[in-house]
């Protein structure tokens, strides 16, 4: 593998990572309480991909290829996720406007984990990140490598998404004096709740 396709693969992976998607509106979220919060949930994302990358490696990912209802399957099970996240933000963003809750989900050990579970199950439900590594990948693995070669690919892809994800959770938890605002809070946690939901919804109808 040379410095070039690596350095190509590395700029390609930037570019997907800039194009927002539930990962990210998750990371901008779990930020609102804080830049360890998001680096949990983008840290969570990170492991995920690893995740994926076993899996086309292992051969399970063209399994999903050939079976379209497992697809379709994955497909529904990580949209609901994403409805289910979706709605749960929406609901606690509207008991904190009654004062009937925090806007916080427990103690901060406990958010950490919740925000790292979070990343790592949309990013391992999510059967499109799956497809990229099994059709993107193996371009830029060389022949006769294709188990340590995609290990390998996938490991660089989770460093990419890591540090974007993470330098996203610092830039949002800056600006965090404006927006724990109680106005601006509760509009972002529902711009934040209609998002993740149309995301998963989408996710459901196209696997019809």
């Amino acid at each position: 593998m040379t410095l070039e396709s690596v350095l190509a693969f590395c700029a390609l992976c930037l570019l997907l990572e800039l194009t927002p998607g539930p990962n990210t509106f998750l990371v901008l979220r779990h930020s609102l309480h804080g830049a360890r919060t998001g680096v949990a949930t983008a840290l969570g994302s990170a492991v995920g991909a690893v995740v994926w990358a076993t899996a086309v490696a292992v051969g399970l990912a063209a399994l999903l290829e050939r079976s379209a209802q497992a697809y379709q399957v994955l497909k529904v099970l990580g949209g609901l996720y994403l409805v289910h996240l979706g709605v749960r933000t929406f609901v606690r963003s509207r008991r904190a406007a009654r004062g009937d809750g925090p806007a916080l989900d427990g103690g901060h050990g406990a958010g950490l984990a919740r925000a790292w579970r979070s990343g790592l199950v949309s990013c391992v439900l999510n059967p499109k990140v799956g497809l990229f590594f099994l059709a993107v990948v193996p371009q830029f693995v060389p022949a006769g490598n294709t188990v340590r070669g995609t290990l390998l690919l996938g490991a660089l892809e989770a460093v990419v998404a890591l540090t974007y994800l993470t330098v996203l959770a610092h830039v949002a938890a800056r600006a965090v004096g404006w927006i724990r605002r109680p106005r601006v809070t509760r509009a972002l946690d529902r711009i934040s709740a209609a998002v993740l939901t149309a995301f998963g919804v989408g996710t459901v109808v196209s696997a019809r």
